[in-house]
């Protein structure tokens, strides 16, 4: 049972596809949490989460970068996970807290292991939306790379 507040997503599949979407978050959302169960995609390029408002899914304007034991990121396009072999699969949350509701800025961070390699990768970061954010989208760097396994969900409060 949810604690009163919080609102849970139905999860989803992640094993198709190159992006999944979560839209119709409410407007008085000021927390969300997205969650990965056994994650992985079909090739190298890191996955990355990008938020939205009513105009679409935002692809500039991030700050922040993401590590694993050996290397950091930078990332521009969306919150990154560098993660990059095919084969990783993920386990882990990344929260969305709202900073800044008069100029919709959104802070990340989030943690995940690896359990095909031992590795734990994290990721943090700040972005303002052009409206009230109700949407966002896993997917990655290169936006080609497919889901092959796990499931994805949300929730908000």
């Amino acid at each position: 049972m949810m604690p009163p507040g919080i609102t849970l997503s139905v999860p989803v599949a992640s094993t198709s596809g190159t992006s999944i979407d979560f839209t119709g978050i409410p407007s008085t959302a000021k927390r969300i949490t997205i969650n990965f169960n056994g994650v992985s995609t079909s090739g190298t390029s890191h996955p990355l989460f990008q938020i939205g408002d009513s105009g679409g899914i935002e692809t500039t304007g991030y700050l922040g970068s993401g590590s694993d034991i050996t290397t950091v990121t930078t990332y521009t396009t969306g919150f990154g996970i560098p993660s990059s072999q095919a084969a990783n699969v993920l386990h882990g949350s990344l929260v969305l807290s709202l900073m800044n509701s008069a100029n919709n800025t959104w802070a990340a961070h989030g943690i995940f292991g690896q359990t095909t390699n031992n590795n734990v990768n994290q990721t943090a970061g700040v972005k303002s939306t052009s409206a009230t954010l109700d949407r966002v989208r896993i997917t990655t760097v290169g936006g080609s790379d497919t889901f092959d396994a796990g499931e994805i969900n949300i929730s908000y409060e």
